[in-house]
């Protein structure tokens, strides 16, 4: 382990940069912030700094892409943050042929939208719905336009054959002998390179610990979330030298709410060491995961109206709102000692309130709940003169029978909600059973 082992993998990027391929093939680089591409960012860009000092010049596109799946942990959103503006910053300081993308869910994947407001079931091993909405679509939808631009694309990835033996096993089984680069199991025309696949723990953090952030970041930081997020009863050694040591660098860090995993151990150990801000976000996630199977919060049916297995379907009405105001409150309260921390955005909260409508559910309101919680209003509609105006013309039509104001006022909204979410397909069923449920209550009253 050492310089030299490094080197010759910074050799080797810089051979398959400017060698093994002629071609303007882009380099994709997802980038987590965490130590495995923070390490591969480091050893590219050194790779990218011998191309430039022997050749004069670096032509190939490398665009380092981080997905904020939106319900990352405070901690690690506020420092992936800080770390890619310095990438951005520096890039252009030291003309580097590299740009910075920011992914995030489209508003109808988010967490949030398909949970409380469709009132999917949290998920769990049995429906992990949410990795290929929340990590890989959107992650996908830029490596296809790239696809589309050039043909075709290489992925960096930070994976590690001593990571785990599933690992291993994954990598082998996609390894080609002789190969540097393997064909993306899903993604067409997309090829996958590996540069720091033989790397052990203890050299990833000897990297971090040793070489300078070649944009300027403070690795020290980078060190110190891991220790604290640690479980493990040792502390970490400051640097890792020696096989014999153990590193901090098992803690694994993912969503806040991840209800896949049994308990959340990186923020219980955040908790525990000095991070108690952060104990609200833990209790809401324990109390997700532990009213997911109960019955008395599910509907006997699936969203698509069939029978669920057990009578356990979609959530209730009204436990999407019980989940959306005990998150409401966690957020309160987390704003309390950091005020720009946002659980949930606006855009989020007014798809739930128009997917609510789309689901005939009118007794539980956005704005009720949102002003319970912060005693001030939100407003779930556009308040300029010409809306108004609008308004009062349709009440006034609507005079002799008011009931058709509401039922209007409902199309209105259910085709709104379309528009929203980008997605029109059952609009006209949705008026027509709207619709057919006015008639019917209009028969019963007479």
């Amino acid at each position: 382990m050492g310089n030299k082992r490094i080197e010759y993998i910074i050799d080797e990027i810089l051979d398959q940069y400017i060698f093994a391929d002629n071609t303007k093939r882009p380099w994709i680089i997802g980038f987590s912030g965490g130590k495995d591409s923070t390490v591969m960012l480091q050893l590219v860009w050194k790779a990218l700094e011998k191309a430039k000092h022997f050749h004069g010049f670096v032509a190939r596109d490398v665009y380092v892409v981080s997905n904020d799946t939106m319900i990352e942990n405070p901690i690690i959103a506020d420092y992936v943050s800080k770390v890619l503006n310095k990438i951005e910053q520096a890039a252009v300081e030291q003309d580097m042929p590299i740009r910075v993308i920011r992914t995030i869910p489209r508003l109808e994947d988010s967490l949030w939208v398909n949970m409380i407001g469709k009132g999917y079931p949290a998920p769990n091993n049995a429906f992990r719905w949410c990795t290929e909405r929340l990590k890989i679509k959107p992650t996908a939808r830029f490596i296809t336009e790239k696809v589309d631009a050039f043909g075709e694309a290489i992925i960096l990835i930070g994976t590690r054959y001593s990571e785990s033996a599933n690992r291993a096993r994954t990598m082998n089984k996609h390894a080609i002998k002789g190969k540097r680069l393997t064909k993306h199991p899903t993604q067409l025309n997309t090829w996958m390179y590996a540069p720091i696949r033989h790397l052990m723990l203890e050299e990833i953090w000897y990297v971090i610990n040793s070489m300078p952030s070649p944009w300027g970041a403070n690795n020290k930081e980078l060190f110190q979330i891991y220790a604290n997020a640690s479980a493990d009863d040792y502390e970490c050694p400051v640097v890792v030298t020696d096989t014999s040591h153990t590193s901090c660098g098992q803690s694994r860090f993912g969503c806040w709410l991840c209800t896949v995993v049994k308990e959340d151990k990186s923020m219980a150990a955040l908790i525990n060491n000095g991070f108690e801000w952060q104990k609200p976000l833990l209790a809401y996630r324990d109390w997700i995961v532990a009213e997911r199977n109960n019955i008395n919060n599910r509907m006997t049916t699936r969203r698509n109206g069939t029978k669920a297995i057990n009578d356990m379907g979609s959530y209730t009405p009204a436990y999407r709102a019980l989940m959306l105001e005990k998150l409401m409150e966690t957020q309160k309260e987390i704003q309390k000692k950091h005020p720009s921390t946002q659980l949930i955005t606006n855009q989020e909260l007014i798809a739930i309130q128009t997917i609510w409508y789309r689901d005939f559910i009118f007794d539980y309101k956005v704005s009720e709940i949102y002003h319970k919680i912060y005693k001030t209003d939100f407003n779930m509609k556009e308040s300029n003169e010409k809306i108004q105006k609008e308004s009062d013309m349709l009440k006034d039509a609507c005079e002799k029978n008011p009931t058709n104001y509401d039922l209007i006022q409902e199309l209105l909204t259910l085709q709104k909600s379309k528009s929203l979410l980008n997605r029109k397909r059952g609009l006209k069923t949705d008026i027509e059973t709207r619709i057919e449920n006015y008639i019917n209550k209009e028969k019963n009253a007479d």
